[in-house]
């Protein structure tokens, strides 16, 4: 899986700019390929310099596919309205995306005193 992390500074104008939140969202949810999308609110930090108060990713099959769907007319389009909410304090990168369940992962794991 593939996955475009989109990382939002926070800004003195966020609370106009949370009225078009969903416009964004609205399009990025029609960018053909999209399987699934995730947005976290930043509450804390353990440690770095760049302070993001929010956090979406949005997760495609592979690279190609989440390209496809940036260059898409939704893409550009909902690309577009980003850079106008956030000013352009956002960073935004792409990356390879692995995840698995504890359950998975207990199944692999040893015993504790075996092995």
């Amino acid at each position: 899986m593939y996955k475009l992390v989109i990382l939002i500074e926070p800004s003195d104008a966020w609370q106009e700019a949370e009225e078009r939140w969903p416009e964004f969202l609205s399009l990025a949810e029609s960018m053909p390929g999209l399987l699934r999308e995730s947005t976290s609110h930043v509450d804390s930090f353990l440690s770095g310099a760049t302070p993001y108060f929010k956090m979406h990713e949005l997760f495609f099959g592979n690279r190609r596919a989440a390209e496809l769907a940036l260059s898409s007319p939704e893409g550009r389009q909902a690309g577009m309205i980003l850079q106008q909410i956030t000013g352009g304090q956002v960073t935004l990168f792409f990356a390879d995306h692995k995840e698995d369940d504890m359950a998975n992962i207990r199944k692999y794991k040893p015993a504790k005193g075996k092995g």
